[in-house]
């Protein structure tokens, strides 16, 4: 699915002069994508897969620290079983080739952020093995959240500060429990959606917003490149 020959990637990828520490994308779109076309709701999430290793690898090559990409709320559980055990299908063939993908990017390195309670034991087992795999890596972090809500997560972190005996806690105690880095410079939405639905609330709070109309499966690496551009246009002044 590359938009390149491996040759002319080499000639033609773009030079930034600044680009986000920590990015967020929200996986948008892969329902829609399919309804489009007369497929089958599970058809879109296939498709948003592949477009998940496409732009997951091309923010490695350009040297994006930290990635975070949206792929399963806490809120994704009211939708049809049917459609959940597709993802969950898709998560585990996904998992069973992270090494396989892992070798061709290199040496990323790959966290699963979220509630594990839910998750079925072989998904767990195959995500720890994921992570065991590439910990000594010191690539790019991605961030794979599933089953993840940011209102719970800043709830799980302030239990462990509780946990802890903390009788007082303060914006930084919280920012060190966090599943990820805690400042995310930049969100990105496909599918003509404008909101963060309840994505990284905590680490967003001077984040870079950019949205597009393009539905997840179509998003490709000339849509990243319009994102990341726009990111350098932007004046942060973090409340100053």
């Amino acid at each position: 699915m590359a938009l390149f020959s491996k040759k002319k990637t080499e000639e033609e990828k773009p030079q930034f002069s600044v680009l986000p520490n920590h990015l967020g994308i929200i996986m948008d779109g892969n329902g829609r994508w399919a309804k489009k076309r007369g497929l089958p709701r599970t058809a879109g999430h296939k498709e948003g897969a592949e477009t998940f290793r496409t732009i997951s690898k091309e923010c490695a090559e350009l040297g994006i620290k930290y990635v975070t990409f949206y792929a399963f709320s806490t809120e994704n559980w009211k939708r049809p079983k049917e459609e959940v055990d597709a993802i969950m299908r898709l998560f585990k063939e996904y998992l069973l080739e992270a090494k396989r993908d892992f070798v061709k990017a290199g040496n990323n390195k790959i966290v699963f952020i979220g509630e594990r309670k839910g998750i079925s034991d072989e998904l767990n087992a195959l995500m720890d093995e994921a992570e065991a795999e590439t910990a000594d890596h010191t690539g790019t972090t991605i961030y794979l959240a599933v089953n993840y809500g940011g209102r719970q997560e800043i709830v799980s972190a302030v239990n462990k500060l509780i946990s802890e005996g903390k009788t007082e806690i303060t914006e930084d105690d919280i920012s060190s429990k966090l599943y990820t880095v805690p400042e995310c410079d930049m969100i990105i939405r496909p599918s003509g959606e404008e909101r963060l639905s309840n994505f990284l609330l905590w680490q967003a709070a001077y984040s870079e917003f950019w949205y597009s109309d393009v539905l997840w499966p179509d998003f490709g690496k000339e849509e990243l490149y319009s994102a990341l551009r726009e990111f350098e246009k932007r004046n942060r002044r973090f409340g100053g």
